[in-house]
């Protein structure tokens, strides 16, 4: 018996790599979607859309830079419709929380007639070892707007580990997992638990929001720049600044704190000096 593979959408990604890789060691076929993959996918030329949803059994969504760029609720509308029409038997979707966009785009899975499940995740404590804050924490600063605002960041990993339970597992059709860290950080208090882990002096530095974007645009680029700070903009007002209990009941397990993670990350070499 021929099992269909799982499309693992943003494969090359902070959550697909993983997603892709945990699918791949439980047995399961993944089809990874991405320019460079066999199939290619790229969510900017839909004529490659058709080929990589050719055969699958379901689909893991995540919009690359996110749904807050302009047309990528559109692109995602567009996208799962196709995906219903070549037969795909669910969707898993990844959104930000508290983002208007993304409950855009949550509503287009919920009204797609497919079974599905909703992923929806706080700040990424990744953002600090492989994303846009990694150089800064190199250079021992953490350059953050919002204030005091407390943030409960989630570990990548744990969203990777929701996303798999919902693609391999029955028990999550129509879900809506608000994934969260254990406990509310402010950026100061995140900086003593990275300057703890890496036996090297962060520091938080409270800027504007223009600011922000200026150091993003240096090292970024400006879509990346642009949309990290709409987000910021949008989210961090404390509207976010509560823990939700997506993790325990996808997984029956508490989410990882900040402290494992960043602990993870230093054994990892992710924030290893050059000699």
């Amino acid at each position: 018996m021929t099992i269909q593979p799982i499309l693992v959408l943003g494969a090359t990604g902070k959550t697909g790599s993983r997603i892709a890789q945990r699918l791949e060691d439980k047995g399961l076929p993944v089809r990874r979607g991405s320019r460079g993959a066999a199939i290619p996918f790229d969510w900017n030329t839909p004529d490659t859309w058709g080929a990589v949803l050719a055969g699958v059994s379901s689909v893991y969504i995540s919009y690359y830079p996110d749904i807050a760029v302009p047309g990528g609720v559109e692109a995602v509308s567009a996208f799962t419709e196709q995906a219903r029409a070549a037969g795909v038997g669910k969707i898993v979707l990844l959104t930000g929380r508290g983002e208007y966009h993304a409950q855009r785009a949550e509503e287009v899975v919920r009204n797609s007639g497919l079974p599905f499940t909703i992923v929806r995740a706080a700040w990424f404590a990744q953002n600090f070892s492989e994303g846009a804050l990694h150089d800064p924490v190199m250079a021992g600063v953490l350059p953050m707007p919002g204030g005091d605002v407390q943030e409960p960041i989630v570990d990548v990993d744990d969203i990777a580990d929701v996303a798999v339970a919902a693609l391999a597992d029955a028990g999550h059709d129509g879900e809506t997992y608000e994934v969260t860290g254990p406990r509310l950080l402010t950026f100061a208090q995140m900086a003593d638990v990275l300057s703890a882990a890496t036996g090297r002096q962060i520091t938080h530095v409270p800027i504007s929001f223009e600011d922000f974007h200026a150091a993003l645009l240096a090292g970024q680029g400006e879509m990346i720049a642009d949309v990290l700070t709409a987000i910021a903009r949008e989210t961090l007002d404390g509207r976010n600044a509560m823990l939700a209990d997506g993790v325990q009941r996808a997984l029956g397990r508490a989410p990882r704190d900040f402290a494992t993670f960043a602990d993870a990350a230093v054994r990892s070499g992710n924030w290893a000096v050059a000699a």
